[in-house]
């Protein structure tokens, strides 16, 4: 296996402060949490490449890719490169002569789906077929967080199943991996964390590999037998980590849980605003507008509310608006924000239900060509060598030899080439121990499918009689991607089961 870590970084400043984005990093901020995320790392065996992914406004672009550039600077044992405007905007090009008419915002840096997608067009570009994702406010806990996000990939369970995207979990500052439960009055209704609670404590008292109902985006392996046939949705405003799990559903693939992967969530003290609020509104009314539609299309597999219990189940039913109403009347009583609040009781709902009406078949529009697209970008050595010398920070190509430039990307070539590229001579043998570290580690994990054969848990059946997932879909015809009413702006990233 070739894995590369993905993190997504989001930056503005004080005069952009009130922007789209949750838990974005200030321009002024002495201790960025991208610093902290990348000296985690630094003690990870068989990094090869990490991909960081920048957001922020076109106005502060350049101060922060120059912050960017240099945090990255300091650490080029992790090889690391930039995909910010510039790079997605050479990916953009390369997209457009390949499919001219995909819908533009599908890759971008603008949006939870969106910027996932982008991240994995440049680890294909590359030639990785695993790609690890960790947010930059977490911190990988030990020297095995690679060795866990490729535990049991490419094997199948004793069903047959094939493992190809994988989720571990977050520990909070107290070190524990359940959410905080609200008990507010006018919270009552509007509280995930009792039923996501539910679902983890039966997960981690289970076998260490089962399947999941719940995805954290930033503890999330995905194999390339996953990312290359099923994209993010770009159109669901939070939540794609979650989201992503339904989509491998509806090709008859599956999400599963690592009990024993885990990271260290530290996310920046933050409000809970209502726009927030009307971001999840809109999210749960989107996906079960979407998951409706999908089963009107042959060849989809059935993803019901039942099969998602006890989380997020009721979140994608029928009582979600009701819900979301009584929540938004609460709120604008009991919380500051009343006028907001008030609004979204109002107009926000009905808004909401409209958007998802003319949004619901678009990702499975956009989804059409992802497979094609995929395979047209893999292993492009020639895209793949622009993107490396436009996103390796520039003290780190100081240190690159002028031959170094004629580099072949792909495979473990593509992880010796980059070392020399971004490391002092006397480096590169110290580096080649964690290459070798890879090597008995894909060694290791050709044995582990008896073990994991052994441990997964067998699915129960929906209990409204869905048909079990089981291969993939057959060719099938979507609606055209087309316009719709503009839901609220995404956040930065995908949010904690406490974020109401």
């Amino acid at each position: 296996m070739n894995p590369v870590i993905v993190i997504p970084t989001f930056w503005t400043d004080e005069a952009h402060a009130t922007g789209a984005y949750d838990h974005a990093t200030y321009l002024s901020d002495g201790a960025p949490e991208l610093a902290r995320c990348l000296d985690s790392l630094e003690q990870v065996r068989g990094v090869t490449r990490t991909l960081v992914l920048l957001v922020a406004p076109r106005e502060v672009e350049a101060a922060a890719r120059g912050r960017v550039d240099a945090i990255l600077s300091e650490h080029p044992d992790l090889a690391p490169m930039v995909v910010g405007s510039a790079e997605a905007v050479r990916v953009r090009e390369a997209i457009s002569e390949i499919a001219p008419t995909i819908p533009g915002e599908g890759i971008a840096l603008r949006g939870y789906g969106a910027i996932r997608n982008l991240g994995l067009c440049v680890a294909g570009i590359l030639g990785h077929d695993v790609v690890a994702f960790i947010d930059d406010d977490e911190l990988a806990l030990d020297d095995s967080f690679l060795v866990d996000a490729v535990y049991g990939l490419g094997n199948l369970t004793r069903q047959g199943e094939p493992i190809v995207a994988k989720s571990g979990y977050f520990l909070n500052e107290n070190g524990s991996c359940y959410a905080a439960e609200d008990n507010a009055w006018y919270n009552r209704d509007w509280n995930k964390a009792a039923e996501f609670n539910e679902w983890m404590r039966h997960t981690m008292t289970a076998t260490r590999i089962s399947r999941s109902n719940h995805v954290c985006g930033g503890c999330m392996a995905l194999h390339a037998e996953a990312f290359t046939r099923v994209a993010f949705d770009p159109y669901i405003t939070r939540g794609e980590d979650t989201d992503y799990l339904i989509n491998m559903r509806f090709y008859g693939l599956d999400v599963w849980f690592d009990n024993r992967w885990r990271v260290e969530h530290r996310p920046p003290r933050t409000d809970v605003p209502s726009t927030r609020f009307a971001q999840n509104v809109y999210r749960w009314i989107y996906e079960r507008a979407k998951l409706q539609f999908s089963a009107s299309i042959i060849g989809f597999n059935r993803v019901t509310p039942s099969s998602l219990m006890p989380y997020p189940g009721r979140w994608v039913s029928p009582e979600v608006d009701e819900r979301a109403r009584k929540t938004a009347f609460r709120r604008a009583i009991g919380t500051g924000e009343h006028a907001a609040y008030l609004e979204i009781w109002r107009r926000g709902i009905k808004e909401a239900r409209a958007a998802a009406a003319e949004s619901k078949s678009r990702y499975l529009a956009f989804q059409t060509w992802w497979p094609s697209l995929m395979e047209a970008l893999w292993d492009d050595r020639e895209l793949a060598l622009e993107l490396l010398a436009s996103g390796i920070p520039k003290a780190l190509r100081e240190m690159v030899a002028p031959e170094a430039t004629a580099v072949i990307v792909g495979g473990a070539e593509a992880a010796d080439a980059l070392l020399s590229m971004v490391e002092p001579d006397e480096a590169i043998a110290e580096k080649a121990v964690d290459v070798e570290v890879m090597s008995a580690v894909d060694e290791a994990i050709e044995g582990v499918a008896s073990v994991v054969e052994a441990e997964v848990a067998p699915r129960a059946p929906d209990a409204d009689g869905a048909e079990p997932r089981g291969g993939g879909a057959s060719e099938q015809s979507a609606p055209d991607a087309g316009s719709a009413p503009v839901a609220p702006e995404p956040a930065a990233q995908g949010a904690s089961e406490d974020d109401q």
